[in-house]
């Protein structure tokens, strides 16, 4: 099935008029997106960054990739692999991939399986810190049997497969470019990691980091009709409030991504008639995350904030039990998010096979419980209130990204941790920073140099096994993998990543669902991961613009070679 042939029925909704139908490549003129949290990298294996993800997924592809309906769909390959067309093998340890006939890179060179099996050595380099190596656990090794064909082995069986080359978490890159890139060369590679050859409908004309990218469109496209835009901009920077204004009040701008605003402020913005917001649920969770680890400044580089040193209290469950039982999540929820937010008590919300439902107390604030448990730990309170053991105050630092909303969610919550004796420092650093991949930075949510940071993912399609595979041990920022990596909160526990290879093994869809619900639980219940709010995504875009398809599942820029200027 070709890439038009799965779009066209999602594309038929849109009532495509024949004008945009019969248009030519570039006819659309250009296009201006905004996103407030802007890119520091168009490379997505550098960065764990949603930013970076979807701005990098304009022009990197991967073989398959999900639709606005959570299914997979092919992208640069032929067809899904499945067991019963021969792509999966019978035993479950190999997927092979076909790539579709003539893809050409943009700078018109041919895309070949070498590129797809140096993009898993890539990734999987040790000292490399590749951001989505979760994509590649369990891979044994990438077979190149020709031109076109690639086989991925496995260590295990895998009867969910599609974790390497699929979605925008994991796209192919160009073995010409990034071959000098491998290991601890990958952050030093500033033009291929700025302006990377794709095969995605754009191509990148000028990066500056953390402000604008411009984009042409690309002469190697494999649609000689698509994309519909010349040129693109995104611009970054900002905040969500002004990317919401600049295209349903002021029209500057056709897209705004990522609109984390309250319900009010999108409903007043709405009435500026130039654009309208759109919306739906998935699997993105705002979350408190505990760092387990002392991000002291007093420790030496190569021991803060890594396993090597645990946290002086966060290690103690009922400290990290009583701050998430201090939290009024339904009133976050009404603050913060209004219709477009949901109660979270679990860090994976869908679907629903996935979804536990063994921690709904979380939805009701417990000051009284949570007061009990630190009297237990051993904190007393001080003259002042603030609870006091061996000599050190009960104070966190809490981090998060600048951002209205998220700064009324750290007002509220320093509140109710005074009230159980806990003072907190509150901190927010710029989106572009904070969410970037600089190992040279102190300030990325990566390096986690404080006790606790709030911030909001999700996965990629509808099965959360990749994802849940992020805890696993040694999957942790440190040092040696230039502080990239997917566990945030330096978690290990053997008995974890047992039940992850276990998952990763079993076929059936409910018993993944009993499985993936346990790992769900292990970390809620054991406070790793503090969940908060399960947020529906908002964007929005121009009166003007047609094509759009809101994907919570893959990237939102997923189509954009289909977007076109309504006339």
């Amino acid at each position: 099935m070709t890439r038009r042939m799965a779009l066209f029925g999602a594309a038929a909704a849109f009532a495509m008029t024949p004008l945009a139908a019969m248009a030519e490549r570039g006819d659309s003129g250009h296009l201006n997106l905004i996103y407030w949290q802007a890119p520091s990298i168009m490379n997505p294996y550098l960065s764990g960054g949603t930013k970076e993800q979807e701005a990098s997924s304009i022009v990197l592809e991967p073989l398959a990739r999900y639709n606005e309906r959570g299914e997979l769909v092919p992208w640069l390959a032929e067809s899904i692999p499945t067991v019963e067309n021969g792509g999966v093998s019978e035993d479950l340890m190999s997927i092979t991939w076909r790539l579709r006939e003539g893809l050409l890179w943009s700078d018109g060179t041919p895309v070949t399986s070498a590129d797809v099996a140096f993009t898993a050595q890539y990734c999987m380099s040790p000292d490399g810190g590749c951001a989505q190596l979760r994509n590649f656990n369990d891979v044994e090794s990438i077979e190149v049997v020709d031109d076109r064909t690639v086989t991925v082995h496995f260590s295990v069986p895998k009867p969910v497969p599609y974790g390497p080359f699929v979605s925008a978490t994991s796209p192919i890159i160009q073995r010409a470019q990034f071959e000098n890139c491998l290991g601890a060369n990958a952050p030093t590679c500033t033009d291929a990691n700025f302006m990377p050859i794709g095969t995605g409908a754009f191509r990148v004309v000028e990066f500056r980091p953390n402000d604008v990218i411009q984009m042409e469109a690309n002469p190697n496209y494999r649609d000689p009709a698509l994309p519909h835009f010349a040129t693109l901009t995104l611009k970054g920077g900002g905040d969500a409030a002004s990317a919401g204004r600049a295209v349903m009040e002021t029209g500057e701008m056709d897209y705004a991504w990522n609109l984390q605003l309250a319900p009010d402020v999108i409903a007043t913005m709405a009435q500026g008639g130039h654009g309208v917001p759109i919306s739906a649920f998935g699997t993105l969770v705002e979350r408190i995350e505990m760092n387990l680890t002392d991000p002291s400044p007093d420790l030496p580089p190569e021991t803060r904030s890594t396993r090597a040193a645990p946290h002086p209290f966060l290690s103690d469950i009922r400290v990290r039990q009583a701050l998430s039982m201090a939290i009024d999540r339904p009133l976050l929820v009404e603050v913060g998010y209004g219709q477009a937010g949901r109660v979270a008590c679990n860090i994976v919300p869908n679907p629903p096979v996935f979804r536990s439902e063994a921690n709904e107390g979380c939805a009701v604030q417990d000051l009284d419980g949570a007061r009990a448990l630190l009297d237990a730990a051993g904190w007393v309170p001080g003259p002042d209130g603030i609870r006091v053991k061996d000599g050190r105050r009960l104070v966190v630092d809490y981090q998060t990204s600048t951002n209205a909303v998220r700064q009324d969610f750290q007002a509220l919550i320093q509140q109710w941790w005074r009230e159980i004796g806990v003072e907190a420092n509150l901190r927010n650093v710029n989106a572009s920073v904070f969410f970037g991949g600089d190992p040279g930075s102190p300030d990325t949510f990566q390096k986690f140099y404080a006790d606790v940071e709030m911030y909001a993912n999700n996965f990629t399609g509808t099965d959360p096994e990749n994802y849940l595979g992020a805890w696993r041990c040694d999957h942790e920022p440190r040092p040696a993998t230039q502080w990239q990596g997917e566990n945030i909160n330096r978690f290990c526990d053997p008995t974890y990543d047992a039940l992850h290879l276990q998952m990763a093994q079993t076929a059936d869809i409910n018993e993944r669902g009993r499985i993936g619900r346990e790992l769900n639980d292990i970390l809620v219940q054991n406070y790793v991961v503090v969940p908060l709010v399960d947020r529906g995504r908002v964007d929005a875009h121009a009166n003007s613009l047609g094509g759009v398809l809101l994907n919570v599942w893959d990237s939102g820029l997923w189509n954009i070679a289909d977007w076109y200027r309504i006339q």
